[in-house]
């Protein structure tokens, strides 16, 4: 057998991704070549996370519907020695605790089956870099722009508003975008996939710190280092320097493990060396979530914790992670909305333990959007939730807070087909601080096409929520899943929300329904099953 190995990931917010890519530096460690092609391989890794309520991420679709054809042999793969590694929710706490000792058992197995008489590379010594970057000197060289894949869109900005009262405490912008290619397509349901930008004074103060700002608008060009490594397809391989770090490296987001890992190859005090290295042992992942993880520490941030440090400009593809695309549900019907997409989106802006201000990489950069400004390279992808299947079923949404993103371009496109059995829940804070779209709700409740059950949790002293609605409506909701087959749809936050709104539908099954709580939880599970009753929801 030749030393090679496939490491295979399904990634949706990168964190596979990087399990992936520190599997193949352990690998390179071990004198595997690794690959990403699974033709004619005899050793595979799988590293694949889930999206949404167990969805398989975006990048493994079309290789999981591959798999599952019912005319492949059933030994396709009967000679392929593999492991598979499952990741749980990026929020996970323990992911490193349980990877790095499962890593290490995967390796001992793996060199019993495959030993080499060439030692292994110890850790403590660095791999050559993955890619080189160039100063370019030719100055008919220009810098190439960023390349447009099949499947994405250039959509231009027609508005960017608050929907939310200026004294309260959340900013949520409608976003309205447009696009005039005739192939720009999507359904109630669908995601937009988008891909965030750095702002440029601040990737300024980030290279003036890091006391790279000479090189700011230089070209340079960057290539692979060896076959094994290739350079996403969007990147351009001639750009500025700047621009590697606006449009496509992540230097403000939360670090993961392996950013310590690099980092710790690079520092010239041996304290710090020793710190970082501690960062990546099993033992010291308490210590990493208390620094790093729990009170959100940014890249930029660890940089200053830990100088100084001397990082070669070949590994800066390898210390800093690429930015990673961001999800939004479509809030609209491109029926009603011709050529535009609209968007509900909750700029994150937080404080820490730190007691630092925190905003989103994305969010930040969204809120910068003018009128006019392109947004490049959108995606639309199929969400979770589809519409019933016949404009006679109703349809119960549920989207409390920007959850009412899909629910509004469901019941757009419902009115849009005339359908009239429309049931919205919607749940916020106050009435007049944070309820979205309510003046397009009241237009719809007075021609009688739909109703309206709101939950404004703190514009009375008992806080009320959307599952004490389900409650209150009970025989209202119990006609309209048991007698009328309406299809239930919920998208919101994927804290205690889905959990609660669940065990209210089942306590209406079973004081309206007559069962008991393994009947009602049967009948819930037929719902899941049958797609009657859907969810998206996000952490």
């Amino acid at each position: 057998m030749t030393r090679s190995l496939v490491i295979l990931y399904g990634s949706e917010t990168g964190c596979a991704q990087d399990v992936a890519e520190t599997l193949g530096r352990q690998a390179r460690h071990r004198h595997f070549k690794t690959k990403n092609s699974l033709i004619e391989e005899e050793f595979v890794i799988f590293v694949c996370s889930t999206t949404g309520q167990g969805a398989e991420p975006t990048n493994m679709k079309k290789f999981w519907r591959f798999l599952l054809r019912k005319n492949l042999p059933t030994d396709i793969l009967c000679d392929l020695n593999c492991a598979v590694i499952g990741l749980g929710d990026s929020s996970y706490k323990n992911l490193d605790g349980e990877f790095i000792p499962w890593s290490q058992k995967l390796w001992e197995t793996v060199m019993e089956k495959f030993p080499t008489d060439v030692p292994v590379i110890p850790d403590d010594v660095l791999l050559p870099a993955s890619f080189r970057i160039e100063f370019v000197t030719d100055k008919s060289v220009k810098p190439k722009p960023q390349l447009t894949l099949e499947g994405e869109f250039d959509l231009t900005v027609k508005q960017n508003t608050r929907i939310t009262a200026q004294d309260h405490f959340q900013d949520v912008r409608h976003v309205e975008l447009t696009c005039d290619n005739p192939d720009f397509k999507y359904e109630p349901g669908d995601i937009a996939v988008m891909m965030p930008q750095n702002l440029v004074p601040e990737v300024e103060i980030f290279l003036d710190q890091l006391g790279w700002s000479e090189h700011t608008d230089k070209l340079i060009e960057i290539t692979p280092s060896s076959e094994d490594h290739v350079l996403p397809h969007h990147w351009p391989t001639v750009m500025t320097f700047k621009d590697l770090f606006v449009y496509h490296l992540d230097i403000f987001g939360v670090p993961r493990r392996s950013f310590f890992e690099m980092l710790s190859y690079f520092t010239t005090n041996e304290d710090f060396t020793e710190k970082l290295r501690e960062f990546t042992t099993p033992q010291g992942q308490d210590d990493l979530w208390s620094y790093c993880m729990r009170p959100r520490r940014n890249i930029f941030e660890i940089l200053f914790d830990f100088k100084p440090f001397n990082i070669p400009f070949d590994y800066i593809l390898d210390l800093f992670p690429p930015l990673q695309p961001r999800s939004f549900s479509i809030a609209s019907s491109l029926n009603v909305h011709p050529k535009t997409m609209e968007l509900c989106v909750a700029v994150v802006k937080y404080k820490t333990t730190l007691r630092r201000i925190r905003r989103g990489v994305f969010t930040k950069w969204l809120c910068k959007l003018e009128q006019g400004d392109v947004v490049p390279r959108v995606r639309i992808t199929k969400g979770t939730m589809t519409l019933p299947p016949s404009t006679d079923i109703p349809l119960i949404a549920i989207g409390p807070g920007t959850g009412i993103a899909p629910m509004r371009s469901f019941i757009e496109e419902r009115i849009f087909t005339g359908a009239k059995e429309n049931v919205l829940l919607f749940g916020c804070r106050y009435h007049d601080k944070d309820y979205y779209y309510k003046d397009q709700w009241k237009e719809y409740i007075e021609r009688g096409q739909l109703k309206v059950l709101t939950a404004f949790s703190r514009d009375q002293q008992e806080k009320v929520y959307v599952q004490d609605r389900i409650r209150e409506y009970a025989s209202m909701i119990w006609d309209l899943i048991d007698n009328q087959q309406a299809k239930v749809v919920l998208s919101g936050s994927l804290d205690k929300m889905p959990e609660q709104v669940a065990y209210a539908l089942k306590q209406v099954f079973m004081s309206q329904g007559g069962l008991d709580a393994e009947e009602a939880q049967e009948y819930f599970n037929f719902m899941m099953r049958t797609g009657q009753y859907q969810e998206e929801c996000w952490s």
